[in-house]
């Protein structure tokens, strides 16, 4: 069971949960000074939001940033970037992914294949999916 705390409005996760999930940025987005909607802090790397929601949106936001400024469309040029090898098992992630939606790695996605990405890269980078349908379409539709 997932304790939960409530301080001034903000949702934060007791620390046996996953430290995206904690952070309510379930897609592990690094702090590089970008003004996030929600943003409301960091934990020293990785960027705190107000709510899952916010933070399923800044997911989002950079997956469609790779598609429309860097034209990365397959699921093996998204997830290089999202996750680069030098710190990470990229070919893994990528596999994840690939069967998860049922494509290869190098298919080219439309933009709603892409957003269903979401919440594999969330149980890929938490070890768990604990997001509602609603509270997912929230995050994508607000991107």
């Amino acid at each position: 069971m997932v304790g939960v705390v409530i301080l001034a409005g903000v949702t934060m996760y007791k620390a046996q949960t996953p430290r995206g999930i904690r952070n309510n940025n379930p897609g592990n987005i690094e702090d590089n000074g970008t003004q996030w909607r929600g943003r409301v802090g960091d934990d020293g790397r990785f960027v705190i939001f107000d709510t899952p929601e916010n933070g399923i949106r800044a997911l989002a936001r950079t997956l469609k940033t790779y598609r429309n400024k860097y034209g990365l469309m397959t699921v093996r040029g998204i997830i290089n970037r999202w996750a680069p090898p030098v710190e990470n098992d990229t070919a893994s992630y990528v596999n994840h992914v690939s069967n998860s939606l049922g494509v290869t790695p190098d298919t080219a996605l439309s933009e709603s294949q892409a957003m269903a990405i979401v919440p594999v890269i969330i149980r890929h980078e938490n070890g768990q999916q604990p997001y509602s349908v609603e509270v997912l379409n929230a995050g994508i539709s607000a991107a």
